[in-house]
C-alpha cells in the first residue's frame, strides 16, 4: 500500500472531529433508528456498479452514506449531488484519495466497488482502519492479494461481506439447499456458464480527459499511455492489467453458487484444465469465451464455460437462452438456477423439504449492516470469498496455460508447475504494495 501521506492524515485527522446527523423523518421508511445509532458508511468507487450498490445502503434506514471518493471528479460532483438530494441536506464530503477517507474517525465501514485492480488495496486500507468492508466482486488480480484480504480481514477481527448477492435470493438459497440435503441424490457435476469478455478498444494514444487523475488510476499497474475509453466500464473489465474478465467479474456469480450448493465437496486436490478464446485486435485481451474443466478431489466435476451456453445445456434445462446459470446433476435428478428463475428435473424436488436449511439472508447490504452490530459472520465472508475467487484464478490460468494442472487447495498452490504458480501473484508499480 501506498505510504500514507503527512497531509492527507492531517486533513483527515481534522474532519474526523465532524459528525454527521441526519434526520429520521427524512428518510420517509416507517419506524427510523435514531441518526446516532445509524452506520455511517464511506463510499469508495461511485462508478455504475458502485452506485447501483450504494443506493442499496441509501434505501437502508440503518445507516447513512456520509463520505464519497472517486478519481474521476466529474463522476464524484454528481454522485456527490445524489446522495444530498437524498437525504435533503448538504453534508456529504467528497475524497479524491481513499487514505484521506478511511483515516476518519467517525466513519464505521465501507463499500468498496472500485476497478478491480483496487479493490484489494483500497479494502485493506479499509479494514487496517478498524473498519468493516463491503467489497465488490470479484478479489484480486493475483491469489496473493486475496490472501492478503484474508489475513487482514481475520487479524483486525473485520465484518467482510463479498458482493457474491445471489446468496441473498431465495431461490439459490432454495438450489443449494436441496443439493446439500441430496434432494438430488449423489452429486455428479455442476455445469456453470456467464457472460464471456469483449474485445476492440483504441490503440492510438490521446490526451487524458481533465476530470480523470490516470496517474492514480493506475495505481499498482504498469504504466501505460492513456488511449480513448480506457477507463471506461465498457473496456477496463476486459483488460488483464485491471481485470481477469468476466471469468471473474462475471463468473464468480454462478461459480460462488456452485461452491455454496457443494462446499462439502471441495477438498483437494482440484484437477483443472480448459482452453479459452482471446482478442487479436485492440486494448482488450481478457477471454472472451472458455471452456474449463475441474474435477475435484470428491470427484464432483465442474464444467465451467462462458456464453454461448451449450445448446445440450440449454435443451436439457429447458431454455432456449440464457447467459447465465448453475446447474447441479444428481444420480436421482438436476437443479438448475439463475436470476428470477429455479428449476428441477420433478417437481417433488422442488417441494422437498430440508432437514438442514442454509444461512438465511434476503437483502446483501441488510446482511451486511446487521453483521456489523451483532459481529457475526455474512453470507458472504472472507473465507468463502477467497475459495470461490480462486476457482476463477486457477480457471484462467488452465486457459492461458493450455495443460491440464493440479491445484492443492490447503496450500493455494499448483503441484509441481512452478510457471503457473508464478501467475498467482504479480509484481506492483511503486510505491504500491500490500
Amino acid at each position: 500500500m501506498k505510504n500514507n501521506r503527512r497531509n492527507f492524515l492531517k486533513t483527515a485527522s481534522a474532519l474526523s472531529a465532524s459528525t454527521f446527523i441526519i434526520p429520521a423523518s427524512v428518510l420517509g421508511m416507517g419506524k427510523q433508528a435514531s441518526a446516532n445509532d445509524r452506520i455511517n458508511v464511506g463510499c469508495i468507487g461511485v462508478g455504475p456498479r458502485g452506485t447501483e450498490v450504494m443506493r442499496h445502503f441509501l434505501r437502508n434506514n440503518k445507516c447513512q452514506i456520509t463520505t464519497l471518493c472517486d478519481l474521476k471528479s466529474n463522476v464524484l460532483k454528481e454522485k456527490q449531488n445524489l446522495v444530498n438530494e437524498f437525504y435533503g441536506n448538504k453534508d456529504c464530503q467528497t475524497y479524491h484519495d481513499f487514505h484521506q477517507l478511511v483515516a476518519r474517525k467517525d466513519i464505521d465501514a465501507c463499500l468498496v466497488a472500485t476497478c478491480d485492480h483496487w479493490h484489494v488495496l483500497a479494502s485493506l486500507a479499509v479494514v487496517r482502519s478498524g473498519k468493516d468492508v463491503y467489497m465488490e466482486k470479484p478479489m484480486g488480480l493475483t491469489l496473493e492479494e486475496d490472501q492478503a484480504m484474508r489475513d487482514a480481514v481475520h487479524k483486525h477481527k473485520r465484518i467482510f461481506q463479498f458482493g457474491t448477492q445471489q446468496r441473498s435470493d431465495a431461490k439459490f438459497r432454495q438450489a443449494c439447499e436441496l443439493v446439500r440435503n441430496g434432494k438430488i441424490g449423489e452429486l455428479k457435476s455442476i455445469n456453470v456458464w456467464a457472460p464471456g469478455s469483449s474485445q476492440g478498444g483504441e490503440l492510438t494514444q490521446v490526451p487524458v480527459p481533465e476530470w480523470l487523475d490516470y496517474n492514480f488510476w493506475l495505481g499498482p499497474s504498469k504504466f501505460t499511455p492513456y488511449t480513448k475509453d480506457r477507463c471506461s466500464n465498457s473496456l477496463w473489465w476486459f483488460m488483464s492489467d485491471y481485470a481477469l474478465g468476466f471469468i471473474a467479474g462475471w463468473g464468480i456469480h454462478p461459480i460462488d453458487i456452485a461452491l455454496w450448493g457443494a462446499e462439502d465437496k471441495f477438498d483437494g486436490p482440484w484437477e483443472v484444465e480448459g482452453t479459452g478464446t482471446f482478442p487479436t485486435t485492440g486494448v482488450c485481451d481478457t477471454a472472451m469465451n472458455w471452456n474449463v474443466k475441474i474435477k475435484l478431489g470428491s470427484g464432483v466435476k465442474i464444467n465451467f464455460t462462458g456464453t454461448p451456453c451449450p445448446p445440450e445445456w440449454l435443451k436439457r434445462y429447458g431454455e432456449q437462452e440464457s447467459s447465465h446459470g448453475t446447474a447441479f446433476e444428481g444420480s436421482e435428478g438436476w437443479i438448475y438456477v439463475q436470476r428470477g428463475e429455479i428449476k428441477a428435473s420433478s417437481q417433488s424436488i422442488l417441494e422437498a423439504k430440508v432437514d438442514n436449511p442454509l444461512y438465511i439472508s434476503d437483502n446483501h447490504v441488510g446482511n451486511y449492516l446487521d453483521c456489523i452490530r451483532s459481529r457475526k459472520d455474512t453470507v458472504s465472508p472472507i473465507d468463502v470469498a477467497v475459495r470461490g475467487d480462486t476457482l476463477c484464478h486457477i480457471s484462467d490460468i488452465a486457459i492461458r496455460r493450455e495443460e491440464k494442472l493440479v491445484f492443492d487447495p490447503k496450500t493455494e498452490k499448483f503441484i509441481d508447475n512452478n510457471e503457473a504458480n508464478k501467475r498467482l501473484m504479480r509484481p506492483m508499480r511503486a510505491p504500491w504494495y500490500l
